[in-house]
């Protein structure tokens, strides 16, 4: 396609500029304001110095990182914005990594509390480094540097659920595979809550974990999916944000 030029004619890797940010961006199909350009174009710059040192993600160029990685929150933007979640949601991403997709999301999505939740050292501290850098409130966003085992079994109890240690919106990128997922947070979701899991394929409508007997109701069940290309440049690839709801078990 002539309007898309080779990465390094778009954006050489010695320069990041908002301009060509922004030029980019909307080949993809995001209009993002000047404010949300900065602080992308912040985050871009801070994971390209520290990839270098600590090889945080495979991606190697700005360009790369951007569209393999840093626009799928902007998609997940859209489809969060789709759910039936609370106005103030509390959110745990697991196995925040390098901050996809929870710092780009931060920044165009900023409903509630929302913890990223990374277990490695040197990963966590990007993260804390990346909130500053981009100048997104650590009063709603923050990081937890632990395992999520360790998160969920101190998490304060929400004041609207006492003694209940449990999200409205729970996300993997790439924590694990979605399967294991929704079986590692199984009765971590309030009553209405989500699990969001990005997919490389399309998911049954109902999940039924292992050890159930023939007979009950699905645990999770599928109540939204949404399916897109992460690159305008390749849209023979595709990807899947499915959102699950937990349901109660039943003999039939």
């Amino acid at each position: 396609m002539p309007q898309y030029r080779h990465l390094q004619e778009i954006m050489p890797d010695d320069a990041f500029d908002e301009q060509t940010l922004q030029t980019l961006c909307r080949q993809h199909g995001f209009d993002l304001p000047g404010e949300v350009l900065k602080k992308l174009a912040a985050y871009l710059e801070l994971l390209h110095k520290w990839n270098r040192a600590f090889n945080l993600v495979g991606q190697k160029s700005r360009q790369d990182i951007l569209e393999d990685l840093a626009l799928d929150s902007f998609h997940l933007a859209g489809f969060l914005n789709s759910l039936n979640l609370p106005a103030h949601p509390e959110c745990w991403d697991f196995g925040a990594g390098a901050g996809i997709p929870g710092i780009p999301l931060r920044m165009v999505w900023t409903r509630g509390i929302y913890t990223m939740v990374e277990a490695r050292e040197k990963r966590a501290l990007f993260l804390q480094n990346a909130l500053a850098a981009c100048g997104i409130s650590t009063g709603a966003t923050r990081v937890y540097r632990g395992r999520a085992e360790e998160f969920m079994a101190e998490r304060p109890s929400s004041a609207s659920l006492p003694g209940a240690k449990t999200a409205d919106l729970l996300l993997s990128r790439a924590f694990m595979p979605w399967r294991k997922f929704l079986e590692f947070v199984q009765g971590k979701t309030t009553a209405q809550g989500l699990a969001v899991c990005l997919t490389l394929e399309e998911t049954p409508q109902n999940y039924t974990p292992g050890g159930q007997t023939a007979g009950e109701t699905a645990r999770w069940e599928l109540v939204a999916s949404r399916r897109y290309s992460p690159s305008s440049l390749h849209p023979q690839k595709t990807r899947y944000f499915q959102a699950f709801r937990q349901n109660s078990v039943t003999s039939g």
